[in-house]
Order: structure tokens, then sequence, then C-alpha cells
């Protein structure tokens, strides 16, 4: 089976956002990874809730919505009415475990995916008690906030780890640097879901690229 493409509009155009979208949905992307960022988590802003709400009105693939935001638990569910299909949520902005459970859980209860992600400089055994109640782990592979950065290639020993003990329908989805051939490094590692923004929608060639990714 082949990984489940997702790029990210934050390197589309986003005065034409409709257009690119449709772009890479044409060229058989499966997902639309919506980067939020809230410019304390992460030192960048880009988007929020209204805009989800918009790209649902014509997005014809789920939304993959990463909160790279604090307290995320308080804004989950406007991100989920607004349209997120999948939605990720990080760790290190958490509290607790405890809290981390009750906000997959909230999550659930809308009938769509619930992810975590992990910084490069994070444990992947920090996932460990919520793998059974997860849909999705996303390994980032640059420092989140701004696209175009590098990957950092001791990142995809994370996704052996989590691999090797999390369940077998668990999504591992990567994210940072992806391109077809740090995309080839993480599938086989493990990947079945790859998040790229520049390599797509900076691409010539849009379909190939994302054919590039999925082989």
């Amino acid at each position: 089976m082949s990984a489940i493409i997702s790029p990210s509009i934050l390197s589309a155009d986003f005065a034409n956002l409709e257009r690119d979208m449709k772009s890479v949905e044409n060229a058989g992307a499966d997902w639309h990874h919506i980067d939020v960022m809230d410019g304390h988590f992460v030192p960048n802003i880009t988007i929020g809730i209204p805009v989800v709400k918009s790209l649902k009105n014509f997005s014809k693939l789920p939304l993959d919505v990463h909160l790279m935001i604090e307290n995320p638990d308080i804004y989950a569910e406007r991100f989920i009415k607004a349209g997120a299909d999948i939605l990720t949520f990080h760790y290190e902005a958490m509290k607790n475990d405890a809290e981390i459970l009750k906000l997959i859980g909230l999550i659930k209860s809308f009938g769509i995916k619930a992810g975590i992600s992990i910084k490069p400089k994070t444990s992947p055994e920090v996932l460990l008690p919520f793998w059974d109640k997860l849909d999705l782990a996303l390994v980032m592979t640059v420092e989140p906030g701004f696209g175009g950065q590098d990957f950092m290639p001791e990142c995809a020993v994370k996704i052996k780890t989590i691999r090797k003990n999390a369940p077998e329908n668990l999504i591992i989805q990567v994210d940072g640097g992806i391109n077809a051939q740090t995309g080839k490094i993480c599938v086989d590692a493990g990947a079945n879901s790859l998040v790229a923004g520049s390599y797509i929608y900076k691409s010539n060639d849009i379909k190939t690229a994302i054919n590039n990714l999925k082989s």
C-alpha cells in the first residue's frame, strides 16, 4: 500500500489557496495538511479557525489539521466543528498524561482521527501510554515553525521505534524536509503518511512529485 500523501498548504500561494489545493487534489493527493501556528508554541503565525472553515467549503479531501499551538485542548472542538477530519496536537503543549487522554477522547468523540506530534528532541517512548488510543503519530523531522527546512535524518530512528511497538493500524506520519529521497527513508523505517510542502507545491510537475512520494 502506498503512503498517504498530505501536501502542506504552508507552501501554497495563500492568495490562491483554492486554486493550489485543487491542483494537488487533481494530482493525486490524499489529504490536505493544515499547519496551525500561534506565534507562542512555535515562532510563527499562520492560520486559524475561520480559514479552516473556508477551506472545508471547497475541499474534496480530508483536512489534516496540525495544531502547533499552546492550549490545544481549549481550541480543539472549534477546529473540529470548522471542518478538521484529522486533528493532531503536540505532546509538548500538554500539561500531563491525564490531559492528553482527555483530549484524545474529546477528538474521537466527534468521530474524527486523533493524532499526537512530537518534536525532534522528544523521545518516541512518551507516546507509549497513548498508542492504543491514537489514530496517528506525527514525527517531526524539523523543528516546527517554518517550511523549507532540511530533513533531520536522526529523527528517522523514532519511526522504527514507534512501528516496532505501536499497534499495526497506527498511522505514522512524518513532516519536515520531505522529498523523494527523505520520503523513502521514512517509509523504509515504517512511516505510512508523508507531509510535504515545498517539494509538492513548488514543483514544476506536482503529479510526478506526489507519485514519487507514493512509490
